[in-house]
């Protein structure tokens, strides 16, 4: 595999410059800003929507397939463990240390360099780059809301910490606001209906509760109660009971299919707070599986939320670094693992370049 010593030099620069530049979710200005001079400095003419930036390696073909390149340029807050500055980029040890490096800086500025090598290419394809904001949150000014203004893609690759594996299928997340409704009475009298013991059934129901449908790569999906609420005094038997409901769905199911699984099951009024944030899986008889298989690339189902949950098309997620390391106290990513990230992306363009020569 050719290595590439001058992308790889200008990604290290650029992910300590991100590094030093704090970008918490919903504060990413000054990273956007980054990105989009570092695009226009090597020639690319950007578009910006909040704090999102995208850019076309050449001009749009509509008759062309596209693929786009995504990552995120926000981070989570650093935790208490610090024992280093997290916005004070370090290099030692072969490993480059700061907040976001591993999660996801590695994987943005690698998919940078990748679109970079391509500039000035006759491709058989549309090459869209994609820094998106706001994907620790999954917020609505994130990739969501530029979704309307790309083109759509016959493939996403989502830039994520995987050791370069590639993540076929990712879960899902609901949150369901759960109520069961009793009866208000006297507790010294035996009135009422109390709604907590109503809320108890159901909770030994989630507690042993397994869906029906399983998924190759993620196995089953998981419905946990995580939150509680019942009663105001002592003496009133409580009329309502509220829980909360975090349910992992995998590939088998939609959002909607899980729900209503749920309701077939529980007594309690079930309401979701949302369902943007759909499982995700790369269909069977999609090309990308040609590509995995020919570059002997790992495959596996990934527990962990990303901005493929709110893309609407097929989608991968693979990238540099370790998904263990992500939001830990002196985060960092390996240098070497930068010019893996870098390879692999290119060879992975590469062979889907030569997919479609050979067809055509």
């Amino acid at each position: 595999m050719k290595n590439h010593p001058i992308l790889h030099k200008e990604a290290v620069s650029l992910l300590s410059e991100l590094i030093a530049t704090p970008s918490f979710s919903r504060e990413e200005k000054h990273t956007s800003g980054i990105i989009e001079d570092f695009l226009i400095e090597r020639g690319c003419v950007v578009e910006r929507s909040g704090n999102n930036v995208w850019a076309f390696a050449a001009p749009f073909d509509r008759n062309k397939s596209t693929v786009w390149l995504n990552s995120h340029h926000d981070t989570v807050k650093p935790n208490s463990g610090y024992t280093i500055d997290p916005f004070q980029p370090l290099i030692k040890d072969n490993k480059l240390f700061g907040l976001g490096s591993n999660d996801a800086g590695a994987s943005l500025v690698c998919l940078l360099s990748a679109f970079i090598h391509f500039l000035g290419i006759d491709l058989p394809f549309n090459l869209v780059m994609i820094a998106s904001a706001e994907e620790e949150i999954s917020g609505k000014d994130g990739i969501a809301s530029i979704i309307s203004q790309l083109p759509p893609c016959d493939l996403a690759i989502v830039g994520e910490p995987t050791e370069m594996a590639v993540a076929v299928a990712e879960k899902g997340l609901m949150v369901i606001d759960a109520k069961t409704f009793g009866k208000a009475g006297h507790a010294a009298r035996e009135e009422g209906e109390n709604a907590i013991y109503l809320a108890l059934d159901d909770l030994q129901k989630i507690k042993s509760f397994e869906f029906s449908r399983g998924s190759e790569f993620l196995g089953k999906s998981k419905v946990s109660a995580t939150v509680i609420h019942a009663g105001q005094q002592h003496n009133v038997v409580p009329d309502v009971c509220e829980f909360v409901l975090d349910v992992r769905v995998t590939d088998a199911y939609t959002l909607e299919e899980a729900l209503e699984e749920l309701k077939d099951q529980l007594a309690a009024e079930l309401k979701p707070r949302s369902m943007r944030l759909q499982s995700s899986r790369l269909p069977k008889e999609h090309f990308a599986w040609s590509l995995i298989e020919n570059l002997k690339l790992k495959t596996y189902g990934s527990p962990t939320l990303s901005d493929q949950a709110l893309i609407p098309y097929p989608s991968i997620k693979m990238g540099p670094g370790d998904s263990a390391r992500s939001h830990t106290a002196n985060e960092f990513i390996y240098l070497n693992e930068i010019q893996e990230g870098i390879n692999g992306y290119i060879q992975l363009l590469e062979a889907y370049s030569d997919l479609i020569n050979n067809t055509i």
